[in-house]
């Protein structure tokens, strides 16, 4: 099935993208492999999720808030190289700071791994890592980059 279609029928669209902070690309394209730089839960220019897992932002709003990262490199991907050319998602590294004792990091990480499989079908299968920092810009909950392997017609 079409990932636009699959969005649809989950009741999702794909955010506005958003602009580097910095001196670097969003969407970095080296041979077949398109590198995704760090998404944040932000919809639409707006910055949502910020605090600490386990302190400010539950469980339930953490997994949401990586959904939404999952969203912006999704929405990244298609603006920069097109759901058409995209073979599938290799890997993504996740990110997340949160309360000292808190530790329920694959939980929230699962907001973005349920969605590319949801929306990408057999192509969003992926392996992942899982990184607690101290801090994240904007004090963001969680943060997200991912490759994939595309087409290079």
């Amino acid at each position: 099935m079409d990932p636009k279609e699959n969005l649809k029928n989950l009741g999702l669209e794909l955010p506005t993208i958003s602009t580097p902070g910095g001196n670097y690309v969003s969407v970095n394209i080296r041979d077949n492999i398109a590198y995704i730089a760090i998404q944040f839960p932000i919809l639409n220019e707006k910055f949502l999720y910020q605090g600490r897992l386990g302190n400010e932002i539950s469980t339930e709003q953490g997994y949401k808030a990586m959904e939404l990262c999952a969203l912006n490199v999704l929405a990244q991907a298609e603006s920069k190289i097109g759901f058409h050319k995209i073979i599938g998602l290799n890997h993504f590294d996740a990110y997340f700071q949160s309360a000292e004792n808190w530790d329920e990091s694959p939980n929230v990480v699962n907001g973005a791994s349920n969605l590319f499989v949801k929306v990408l079908n057999e192509k969003g299968q992926h392996s992942r890592a899982i990184f607690g920092v101290h801090k994240l810009p904007r004090n963001f909950c969680v943060g997200l980059t991912a490759t994939f392997t595309i087409k290079t017609e």
